[in-house]
């Protein structure tokens, strides 16, 4: 398991992070993290038609711009060494309040409840260091379309959550019909 924590800079008490834009290249760079990338070498521009544009390595890039819906939050993060104290954490069996036990508990009951405990994962911490709530998709001298196996994961990822954690309000504010 996992669990996304702010980071708390030592200089202020309340967490703040930065609000980023992630990009999706189309190329393979074998670095994964923060670039120290000046204007010389990525600057992005909008041309006349409003088109997001820049040039990597000498190479023309058109940006598609996927926004995340207003119910989601995107995150960056870092992974830590840290884990979550058992205490606090959510798959363990003592988060919880107990129901109090209507029969006696039997062999398997106990042996059941011993696998359980044995099987308790620690929860790895992870650190937001930034938001975002829009992502882009880059293409070779041409903007990124609907086929693009990018920005359809991501919308395609958008409505599997929205299906899974949405709330149905359109059909709940519809009166009945006769």
């Amino acid at each position: 398991m996992l669990s996304i924590q702010q980071l708390v800079s030592k200089s202020s008490a309340s967490p703040s992070v930065p609000k980023l834009t992630p990009n999706i290249l189309p190329c393979r760079i074998n670095h994964s993290g923060p670039v120290n990338a000046s204007k010389r070498y990525w600057h992005v521009e909008e041309d006349e038609r409003g088109r997001k544009m820049a040039y990597f390595r000498g190479r023309k890039l058109l940006g598609r711009e996927v926004k995340l819906s207003d119910s989601y939050r995107g995150a960056i993060v870092c992974e830590t060494n840290r884990f979550l104290p058992l205490s606090e954490s959510p798959n363990a069996s003592g988060s919880g309040a107990k129901a109090p036990a209507t029969t006696t508990p039997t062999a398997e009951d106990v042996e059941d409840e011993d696998e359980e405990e044995d099987d308790i994962e620690p929860t790895k911490i992870l650190e937001e260091v930034a938001t975002f709530d829009d992502i882009l998709v880059w293409g070779h001298e041409q903007v990124p379309g609907e086929e693009d196996v990018f920005v359809r994961g991501v919308q395609e990822w958008l409505a599997f959550a929205e299906a899974m954690h949405g709330v149905e309000e359109k059909k709940a504010a519809k009166p009945p019909t006769p």
